[in-house]
């Protein structure tokens, strides 16, 4: 049963590989796309990892950044990394010389060499990639495993499928008890509860930033219709604290110009100064455009609020623990349910609706500073990691 599935989803997956290819190509000159289609779809500068090495797999920039603790126990020779980003590809290069782009799952079976570990961060189920990976040697497991309420019965309605792909999942590292639950509906064996490792190692300052004398609000990790949200929240604000100052921290670089223009154009109309920290590092205006990647982590060092996005839009939520760690003031949306175990592990968020935000923000002196009740443990995943040395 388990050759005839591989069968078939090998072949299906080579049927919609060849039938999106020639969407994909055109979708390749896009610039938020010039490098990730090519290499993953296409393989274009995209050669094999090396083999025997210990491999991560992890998404965004985010997940890449936090298997930093995971990656410093181990020695630098053997580290193989991939990513689907182009973000996450810039965080995994500072790791080593051996990262790529994850290639489209039916590529796998000509570009994937034989490692001794495989580490898939979160919710990246690709039943190719682990089920090669164990075919050729390597030890399979998935490191801060997690399963929303959100989710979980998208999941539940093709569990057939999620059971083929955990019997090719060795060991797997589950945030809370109630996703191990879950986990384990679906399929999972060897599952073990060890927090999110997110919570682990929180990202540090790179350096010391002078911080403005007024009240410091920083609007960190905005999505599309946030920025609008944020920005109507600061004018309300400056009418009752002049010279309080906006630090605007879009998520995504590729809209760092859009958003440029919408603080101008606010600017204007609210008679307001503003400037992007790329061009002027200098906090001297009522608005500040943080557009460089890597500082959000200074930001929060020297905010006295922080409003953090994608939850305001059905997005997910962000890391409250990396603001949390400096006791800033958070105040956040509802729509946090892909990181609701941090949510829950930070004491002193305030969550709002959207149409609120505004009238939060406003009460900001009775808003408290937060601070983290919980952190996690990797000694587990590390002792297995090192096993296979």
């Amino acid at each position: 049963m388990d050759q005839l599935f591989f069968f078939f989803y090998a072949l299906a997956s080579i049927i919609i590989y060849l039938v999106a290819s020639p969407l994909l190509l055109l979708f390749s000159f896009k610039t938020k796309y010039r490098d990730s289609i090519p290499a993953r779809f296409f393989l274009w500068n995209n050669k094999p990892l090396s083999p025997n090495g210990i491999w991560f797999h992890s998404c965004s920039f985010g997940e890449a950044k936090a298997i930093k603790p995971l990656v410093d126990a181990l020695p630098k020779d053997i580290l193989r990394m991939s990513t689907t980003t182009h973000t996450g590809f810039e965080a995994i290069g500072e790791y080593t010389k051996e990262c790529r782009y994850l290639p489209f799952e039916p590529l796998l079976f000509a570009w994937l060499k034989p490692q001794k570990v495989l580490v898939v961060m979160e919710a990246e189920f690709w039943y190719l990639l682990f089920a090669l990976a164990q075919r050729r040697g390597a030890k399979t497991l998935l490191i801060n495993a997690r399963m929303s309420d959100r989710s979980f019965p998208k999941y539940q309605k093709v569990g057939w499928l999620y059971r083929h792909i955990f019997k090719h999942i060795d060991e797997v590292y589950a945030q809370t008890s109630k996703d191990k639950e879950r986990l384990e509906s679906l399929g999972a064996k060897n599952v073990v509860v060890t927090g999110n490792i997110k919570l682990s190692h929180l990202p540090k300052t790179t350096k010391d930033l002078e911080k403005p004398s007024s009240l410091l609000v920083c609007g960190a990790s905005t999505h599309e219709g946030e920025e609008s949200l944020v920005l109507e929240a600061f004018a309300k604000l400056k009418k009752e604290k002049p010279e309080a100052v906006l630090l605007l921290v879009p998520r995504h670089p590729e809209r760092f110009d859009k958003v440029s223009t919408m603080v101008e154009n606010f600017a204007k109309v609210h008679g307001q100064s503003w400037q992007r920290y790329s061009q002027n590092t200098k906090m001297q205006s009522d608005i500040i455009l943080v557009d460089t990647l890597g500082e959000l982590v200074n930001m929060y060092a020297i905010s006295d609020i922080v409003i953090l996005g994608g939850a305001f839009e059905p997005i997910g939520g962000h890391n409250a623990a990396e603001a949390a760690q400096f006791g800033c003031k958070i105040i956040s949306g509802k729509h946090y349910f892909n990181q609701k175990d941090i949510f829950d592990a930070v004491e002193g968020i305030s969550i709002v609706e959207a149409s609120n935000l505004s009238r939060r923000l406003l009460q900001y002196t009775v808003l408290k500073p937060t601070r983290i009740k919980s952190k996690s443990d990797i000694t587990l995943i590390v002792e297995s990691l090192k096993d296979v040395l």
